[in-house]
């Protein structure tokens, strides 16, 4: 597995750069099938903001659904902090609220983000999954599936994530 590294600054200081259209896919031709369903995600988001629970399911809904539509052109910053609240969430038993906690501090720090390659599969569930199930309980523990099914599928990149965490201070050694 490649990885480089990319400088959130370095566009800022380097100016814009134009953008040359060669031949080849299309950026939604090369983006997943999750990212078809923004409706979904939209009204997913509506109902985890609408129950203020201290659990903040909200936040792995964010994370997950980032880590399965990133596509080849975004920039690493989002799937990186995604991956980083699956791996919290999921390997760690952290909640929302301090998942969310966690991409501030990183984010404050301004990191030099990994860039990570990722797989074509990223986890069988997507956001529709999540959404057939109805409001309450059941929708709330498709939700702890789904960011479940994506860290699986995306967890090769666990050595990556461990490391930025231990190189902020924010897992220690051991």
């Amino acid at each position: 597995m490649q990885t480089s590294f990319a400088n959130a600054s370095t566009a800022t200081e380097n100016g814009p750069q134009a953008v040359t259209r060669t031949a080849g896919p299309t950026l939604q031709e090369m983006r997943p099938a999750a990212y078809e369903a923004p409706d979904a995600y939209a009204e997913l988001t509506a109902y985890t903001l609408s129950l203020g629970d201290r659990r903040f399911i909200h936040q792995h809904v964010v994370d997950t659904y980032r880590a399965q539509v990133h596509g080849p052109r975004d920039k690493p910053i989002g799937l990186v902090q995604a991956l980083v609240g699956l791996y919290l969430h999921v390997d760690r038993g952290f909640d929302g609220r301090q998942v969310q906690r966690v991409h501030k501090l990183l984010a404050d720090r301004r990191p030099r983000w990994p860039v990570l390659d990722l797989p074509s599969d990223r986890g069988p569930m997507t956001v529709r999954d999540v959404m057939a199930h109805a409001p309450g309980p059941m929708r709330d523990a498709a939700i702890e599936a789904w960011a479940a099914s994506t860290w699986r599928a995306l967890s090769q990149h666990r050595g990556a994530i461990e490391g930025l965490l231990h190189a902020h201070g924010i897992l220690s050694a051991g």
